[in-house]
C-alpha cells in the first residue's frame, strides 16, 4: 500500500476526530457529487456477479468505472482486458488486489462489492469510514452482529448504502407489498412465504492444497478463519461453506426473504422466534449448507415468514424463485393472482405501483449518491439488516439442529397447522420426487431460537448455543470493528 499502511488505516478509523475517516467525504454524509457530475466507483470482486456490477455502471451516463480489484491476478487482467476494449480505454482504470488502496484515493466516490459473502460487512464498514458510498451485494452480512456495525457505520458516516437486493427496485413488487400492508386484499396478511428452489449440483470433495500463484491467498479469504486453501472454495462453491457462506438461504434466497420480510407490518424489525429443519440429501459431498430446507420465523405482531429452499434436481422438479402472501381470512396471492378463500379460479392483481427510486437498481444508486441521499436507496441499510437477520436465524436453528429419521414426523411445529401442511408438501417432494426414502435418510431439525428484536441477542432455551452464533471470529487484520470503535 502507499502512504497509509493497513494497520495504520484500521487505527486511523477509530482515531480520526472521534471515530471518524475523512477520505473523500464529511462525516455527516459521503460527498455530494452534483447531478451532472462524474461517479467515479470502483468494483470489488469481478468473478461472477461483479460482472454484472461492471456491465451495470456502464450502463449509467457520466459513471467511470476507476478501480477493478481482486485478489485472483489472472480473472483481474481478464476483467481489465474486456473493460478496456468495451471503453475504448477511455477510463484508464487501475487493476488491485486490496480496496483498502482504493479508499485512499479521495476522488473516489463509491465501492461495488461482489465478493464472497465473508467479505461484505468489512468492506462497507471500511467504505464508510472512507466517507465512500456503497453498493454490496446480498446478503449485506455474513452474521447478525456484523450486520449491525454496518447499520451503525452508515447512521455515522452518512453515506448511500444500497442492498444488492435488485426486487426492491421493481415498481411492482413495491406495489403489491403497499397493497398487501394497506389490507387491499380482504384481510391482515398472516404467511409471507419465499421460495429458492432452483437446481444445483453436489461439489464433490477437494483435499487442501497450496493456493495457486495468481492467487492473494490471504487476501481471499480476509476475515474468515479459514487456514487451507481448497478449490472447492475458490471462485463459486464457497457459497457451501459457514465460515465464508451462508447456503442458499442467503444466497438466491435473500432476494425472496427480503420481499417476505418487505410485507410484514412496517412496524415490525426482528423476528422473535425462528427454526429450521432440512438436510443435504444425494449429494454426499463435503459441502456444509442445506441443499433442502423448510424455514419458519414469528414477528411480535404474530405474522410468519415461511421460507422453502430445495436444490436438488430430480425429473419433474419445479423451479421457484418467487413469492406467495397467506392471509387471515383465507385468501393468497400466488404467482401474481389472488384466490379468494375457497376459490380455484384466481385473478390477476392489478395495483398501482409502489414507490421507488427510478433508474433500476443500478442507477437509482447512482442518483442517490449525486443526490447524498441515504433514503433513495431501494433497499437501504436497514432493510437490508432485518432481511438478513432473518436468514440468519434460520440457518442458525439450522446449524443447531439434530438429527432424526427422513419422516413425515420430522417436524415440531406445535399445534401450526399451516407449517404443517407446508412442511408436508416439501417432505412428500422429497420422498416422492428426489426419492429419499422413509427411515432411509436423516432430516436435521433445529430448534426454536428466541430472539429480542431491541437487543438482537438470544434469550430462553438455547441462547448460550444461539449467542455464540451471533459473531463469526475474524482473523487478525481484518478484524469488523466494534460498535465503539466503527
Amino acid at each position: 500500500m502507499s502512504s497509509m499502511n493497513r494497520r495504520r488505516f484500521l487505527q486511523s478509523s477509530s482515531a480520526v476526530l472521534g471515530g471518524s475517516l475523512l477520505l473523500g467525504g464529511t462525516r455527516a454524509s459521503g460527498k455530494v457529487i452534483g447531478a451532472n457530475d462524474r461517479v467515479r466507483i470502483a468494483v470489488a470482486g469481478v468473478h461472477g456477479r461483479g460482472r454484472n456490477h461492471i456491465d451495470g455502471w456502464l450502463e449509467q451516463d457520466n459513471v467511470e468505472i476507476a478501480y477493478l480489484i481482486d485478489p485472483d491476478q489472472d480473472v483481474l487482467a481478464t476483467r481489465l482486458k474486456e473493460l478496456s476494449a468495451r471503453t475504448n480505454g477511455r477510463f484508464n482504470t487501475q487493476g488491485l488486489a486490496d480496496i483498502r488502496t482504493a479508499l485512499e484515493d479521495k476522488n473516489l466516490d463509491a465501492i461495488s462489492i461482489a465478493t464472497p459473502n465473508h467479505w461484505h460487512s468489512l468492506m462497507t464498514v471500511w467504505g464508510a469510514q472512507a466517507g465512500k458510498h456503497v453498493y454490496v451485494e446480498k446478503p449485506m452480512s455474513h452474521d447478525i452482529a456484523e450486520g449491525r456495525i454496518v447499520v451503525e457505520a452508515q447512521k455515522k458516516y452518512g453515506v448511500v448504502i444500497q442492498h444488492g437486493t435488485q426486487r426492491r427496485s421493481d415498481a411492482h413488487i413495491a406495489g403489491v407489498t403497499e397493497a398487501v400492508q394497506a389490507g387491499k386484499f380482504g384481510s391482515k396478511l398472516k404467511i409471507s412465504y419465499g421460495y429458492c428452489c432452483k437446481p444445483r449440483n453436489g461439489i464433490g470433495f477437494q483435499e487442501p492444497a497450496q493456493a495457486p500463484a495468481n492467487l492473494d491467498w490471504n487476501l481471499w479469504r480476509g476475515p474468515a478463519e479459514i487456514d487451507q486453501f481448497s478449490g472447492n472454495l475458490v471462485h463459486y462453491n464457497w457459497h457451501w461453506f459457514w465460515k465464508t457462506g451462508n447456503g442458499d438461504l442467503n444466497n438466491q434466497g435473500t432476494h425472496q426473504l427480503d420481499v417476505a420480510r418487505w410485507a410484514i407490518d412496517t412496524d415490525q424489525t426482528h423476528p422473535v422466534r425462528a427454526m429450521a429443519l432440512g438436510g443435504r440429501f444425494k449429494w454426499n459431498d463435503q459441502g456444509e449448507t442445506p441443499n433442502t430446507m423448510f424455514g419458519i420465523a414469528q414477528y411480535p405482531n404474530g405474522q410468519y415468514v415461511f421460507f422453502n429452499v430445495r436444490n436438488v434436481n430430480y425429473e419433474g422438479y419445479e423451479r421457484q424463485v418467487e413469492n406467495e402472501y397467506y392471509f387471515e381470512d383465507g385468501g393468497k396471492i400466488v404467482r401474481d393472482r389472488y384466490y379468494a378463500k375457497g376459490s380455484d379460479q384466481g385473478e390477476m392483481i392489478d395495483v398501482p405501483d409502489g414507490q421507488v427510486t427510478p433508474g433500476g437498481n443500478w442507477g437509482s444508486f447512482i442518483s442517490a449518491v449525486r443526490a447524498g441521499d441515504p433514503s433513495m436507496a431501494n433497499g437501504n441499510v436497514d432493510d437490508a439488516h432485518y432481511g438478513c437477520v432473518l436468514g440468519h436465524l434460520i440457518n442458525n436453528s439450522y446449524r443447531l439442529g439434530e438429527k432424526v429419521p427422513f419422516n413425515s414426523k420430522a417436524g415440531k411445529f406445535g399445534d401450526n397447522a399451516d407449517a404443517h401442511d407446508h412442511f408436508m408438501k416439501l417432505h412428500e417432494i422429497m420422498s416422492e420426487g428426489v426419492g429419499v426414502p422413509e427411515d432411509g435418510g436423516e432430516y436435521v431439525v433445529g430448534p426454536w431460537l428466541t430472539f429480542d428484536p431491541n437487543s438482537e441477542t438470544h434469550c430462553g432455551d438455547f441462547a448460550s448455543d444461539a449467542n455464540g452464533l451471533l459473531k463469526d471470529p475474524n482473523r487478525s487484520g481484518f478484524q469488523i470493528p466494534s460498535l465503539a470503535e466503527v
